[in-house]
């Protein structure tokens, strides 16, 4: 358990941690405009940037 402790606190695992919320909340912008929340909105709320939801969108069109 200690060293578990010990991983989560270097760097690595914490990029790597941060990347993988960040993965998750650019895999929720699809299924978010799909159920018609604005581009606008879903920045908003996931707190990430407005050209990368714009992005997104286009590509699913």
């Amino acid at each position: 358990m200690l060293k578990l402790n010990a991983l989560k606190q270097t760097r690595v695992y914490q990029e790597a941690l941060e990347e993988g919320r960040e993965e998750g909340k650019l895999s929720a912008v699809p299924l978010l405009l799909k159920a018609g929340i604005t581009v606008e909105e879903i920045a908003e709320q996931l707190q990430i940037n407005l050209d990368t939801v714009r992005k997104i969108a286009q590509q699913q069109t």
